[in-house]
C-alpha cells in the first residue's frame, strides 16, 4: 500500500469514530423518548392515526406488523413503476416497467437491497425515483434499525413479554433520526455539486464533434454485407450530448446514510452528478458506516455497559481493516498481463501504477478500493468503481465481506444484529469448551436461542449456494453469463451473494435483467431479509422474558480482548467456511490463471 492509501484509511477511521460517538448519544435518547417536546408531538400524531403509543407488543405481533408494513411497500412500489407512464413528474415520458423488472425492483428497495437491473436515467420517472425508491430508502433503513433496537431491549430488559411498539419505533427512527441527517447531508452534497432539480434532460453542444461508424441493418435487424462479405458501415457525426437531470441530492443522502445503495443514475456513485469530488466521495464513505458505527455505541448505552459496544465495534474494525488493506494492496499490484504486452517503459509504468481499469481518475485506486470494501462491508451496494474490473483477489474482498454476513458494520441495524447473533454463538462455543451454561449480558443462552441463532446464521449461505447452483445449472441462468469460465461463475456467485445479503452491488458482467434473474433474485432478497429478521425478533422476545443474572467469577467476560478475538474467529469460521468451495471455483481460480504465465 502507498503512503496516501494508509493516510486515507487512518483519517477515515478517525473521523468515523469521532462522529459516531455523539450521534449514538442522541439516538439512544431519541429511541427512549427522553425529549418531552417531541413526545408531545408524537402523542398528537399517534392519536390522529389511532396508534396506542403506550401499548407494546410481543415479538410475534411486532414481526407480523413489520412484515405487513413492508409487504404493503412492495405493492406500492410495484404499482408506481407499472403506472409511471400516466403519472406526473415524468418530463422524459418514461413508459411502464415490465412486470418482472418492477417486481424485482419493488422487493429490492423494500428489503434495503437496492439491486438495480435497470438504468435509472433511462427507465424511471422523477416521481418513481422519489415516491417509490427514496421513500423506501427511509423505511427499509428504519426497519433494520428498529429490529436491532428490539434485540438490544431483549438483552437490557428482564422478565417481560414485550419488546416495543413497532409503529412508534418506525416513526421515531424515520422522523427524528433519518430525515434530519439526510436533509443535512443532502445540503452538503449539493454544495459539492450533486444536482437537485426537476428540469427536463438538457441537450448540450460539445466542444468537439464525435465521429463513429455503425453497421447498416436490414429490416430484420441483420447487418448488410458487401460483395466481400463484410458489413456495410455508415458514418455518423454528432456534437450534442444529452445530460440527465433530476432530484439527485435528496435521494443520494438517504441512499448512503440508510446503506441502501440504489443510484439515481446507472453509474451510481461513479457518476459526477452523484459523486462529483474527492471530498463528496469521502463524505459518502463516512455516511455509509456512520449509523452502523453509532448503533454499536447505542448498544453499549442501552445494556448499561459501554465496554460491550466497544468490544463489538473493535471486532468490526479489525475485520474491516483487514479487508480494506487487502483490497487496496491487491489493486495497487496491477495486472501482470499489461507488462507482458510490450517490453517498454510505458507498459512498465502501467504495471507499477496498479489497476486503474474501471476506476474514476478523480478518485484513484486507494479511494476506489476503500469505497468498494466499505460498501460491501455495509449492506449498501453503492459503487464508485466497476467491481467487475478489479483484480481477482481485489474483487474477492468485496465478495468475502458480503459472505461474512455483512456483519462488519453492515447495514443500518442489520449489521449489528448479525454481529450480536455471532456473539451469542461465540459465547455458546466458549461455554461448551469450559463446561458452563453460556451467558451473554446476563442472559442464559439455551436451546431455543441457539435454534434461532442457527437459522439466522444458515439462511443466507443456503440462499446463496442454492441460488448459484440453480443459476449455473439452468439454461436461463447460463444465458445471462457474459464471461465464460471462472469469472462467469464469480459473476453469478457475486449476484446471489449480493441479493441474499441485501447489498445490491454487482460484478455487472451478468445480464440479470431477465425474467429468470429478476424473479430468482427477488425471492432471494426477500428471504435473505426477513428469513433473518424473524428469528432475530424471536430471539429478542425470548431474551426479554429471561431474568438478568448477576455476573460472577465464572462468567465469561464479553468486553475484553480475548472475547473480541473469539468473536472474530467465530465470524470467520462459521460465516466464511460455507463459501470456501465456491470461492475456490471463482476468484481463486481466476487469480491462479492470471499469475500463471
Amino acid at each position: 500500500m502507498t503512503t496516501q492509501a494508509w493516510v486515507l484509511l487512518i483519517v477515515y477511521v478517525f473521523v468515523l469514530l469521532i462522529l459516531a460517538w455523539p450521534l449514538a448519544k442522541f439516538m439512544d435518547a431519541m429511541m427512549a423518548g427522553r425529549f418531552l417536546s417531541i413526545r408531545r408531538f408524537e402523542n398528537t400524531l399517534f392519536n390522529c392515526l389511532g396508534v396506542k403509543a403506550e401499548q407494546e407488543s410481543g415479538w410475534l405481533t411486532y414481526a407480523v406488523g413489520l412484515i405487513a408494513f413492508n409487504s404493503l411497500g412492495v405493492v406500492v412500489v410495484y404499482g408506481l413503476q407499472r403506472l409511471q407512464g400516466i403519472l406526473p413528474l415524468n418530463p422524459q415520458h418514461m413508459g411502464a416497467i415490465s412486470p418482472d423488472s418492477a417486481f424485482n425492483s419493488a422487493v429490492s428497495f423494500v428489503t434495503n437491497t437496492d439491486w438495480q437491473g435497470y438504468s435509472g436515467e433511462s427507465a424511471m420517472s422523477y416521481l418513481t425515483q422519489m415516491l417509490a425508491f427514496t421513500v423506501q430508502n427511509f423505511l427499509s433503513a428504519a426497519t433494520g434499525i428498529i429490529v436491532v433496537i428490539a434485540l438490544i431491549r431483549g438483552f437490557a430488559c428482564h422478565s417481560v413479554r414485550n419488546i416495543g411498539n413497532v409503529w412508534v419505533d418506525l416513526t421515531r427512527v424515520t422522523l427524528w433520526i433519518l430525515l434530519p441527517l439526510s436533509f443535512l447531508f443532502a445540503l452538503l452534497l449539493a454544495g459539492q455539486g450533486v444536482i437537485q432539480n426537476f428540469s427536463g434532460y438538457q441537450d448540450i453542444r460539445t466542444l468537439e464533434t464525435q465521429s463513429w461508424q455503425e453497421a447498416k441493418l436490414t429490416a430484420d435487424g441483420q447487418p448488410v454485407l458487401n460483395t466481400s462479405g463484410q458489413a456495410v458501415l455508415i458514418n455518423h457525426q454528432a456534437n450534442l450530448q444529452t445530460l440527465a437531470m433530476g432530484p439527485v441530492a435528496s435521494q443520494e443522502a438517504i441512499k448512503m446514510l440508510g446503506t441502501n445503495g440504489g443510484g439515481f443514475f446507472n453509474a451510481n456513485s461513479a457518476h459526477p452528478y452523484e459523486n462529483p469530488t474527492p471530498l463528496s466521495n469521502f463524505m459518502q464513505m463516512i455516511s455509509i458506516f456512520l449509523l452502523p458505527a453509532a448503533l454499536c455505541f447505542v448498544f453499549g448505552r442501552m445494556v448499561g455497559d459501554q465496554r460491550q459496544g466497544i468490544a463489538v465495534i473493535a471486532a468490526m474494525l479489525a475485520l474491516f481493516l483487514i479487508g480494506a488493506v487487502a483490497c487496496m494492496s491487491f489493486e495497487q499490484q496491477g495486472n501482470p498481463h499489461i507488462a507482458a504486452l510490450g517490453i517498454d517503459q510505458h507498459a512498465t509504468a502501467l504495471q507499477s501504477g496498479g489497476n486503474m481499469e474501471g476506476k474514476e481518475t478523480r478518485f484513484g485506486i486507494a479511494a476506489s478500493s476503500l469505497f468498494a470494501t466499505i460498501t460491501t462491508s455495509a449492506s449498501c451496494g453503492a459503487v464508485n468503481a466497476m467491481h467487475e474490473s478489479f483484480t481477482p483477489l481485489g474483487g474477492a474482498v468485496p465478495l468475502v465481506m458480503m459472505q461474512l454476513g455483512e456483519v462488519v458494520f453492515g447495514g443500518v441495524g442489520s449489521g449489528l444484529y448479525g454481529m450480536l447473533v455471532f456473539a451469542i454463538m461465540a459465547v455458546f462455543i466458549a461455554g461448551l469448551m469450559i463446561g458452563r451454561t453460556p451467558e451473554y449480558l446476563g442472559k442464559k443462552i439455551e436451546t431455543f436461542e441457539m435454534k434461532m441463532v442457527s437459522i439466522a446464521v444458515l439462511i443466507t449461505p443456503l440462499l446463496v449456494l442454492l441460488g448459484t447452483a440453480v443459476a449455473v445449472m439452468t439454461h436461463a441462468g447460463q444465458a445471462g453469463i457474459f464471461n465464460p469460465g471462472a469469472h462467469g461463475f464469480s459473476e453469478v456467485l457475486y449476484a446471489l451473494t449480493s441479493a441474499a445479503n441485501n447489498n445490491g452491488s454487482a460484478f455487472a458482467g451478468l445480464s440479470a435483467n431477465t425474467p429468470f434473474y429478476n424473479i430468482l433474485l427477488a425471492v432471494v432478497m426477500w428471504l435473505g431479509r426477513f428469513g433473518m429478521i424473524i428469528p432475530v425478533l424471536a430471539l429478542a422476545g425470548s431474551l426479554a422474558a429471561k431474568k438478568r443474572l448477576v455476573a460472577t467469577e465464572g462468567t465469561l467476560p464479553t468486553h475484553g480482548v480475548l472475547f473480541v478475538i473469539v468473536l472474530i474467529g467465530t465470524v470467520l469460521l462459521v460465516g466464511l467456511l460455507n463459501y470456501v468451495p465456491a470461492l475456490a471455483l471463482g476468484p481463486v481460480v481466476e487469480h491462479l490463471m492470471l499469475w500463471s504465465h
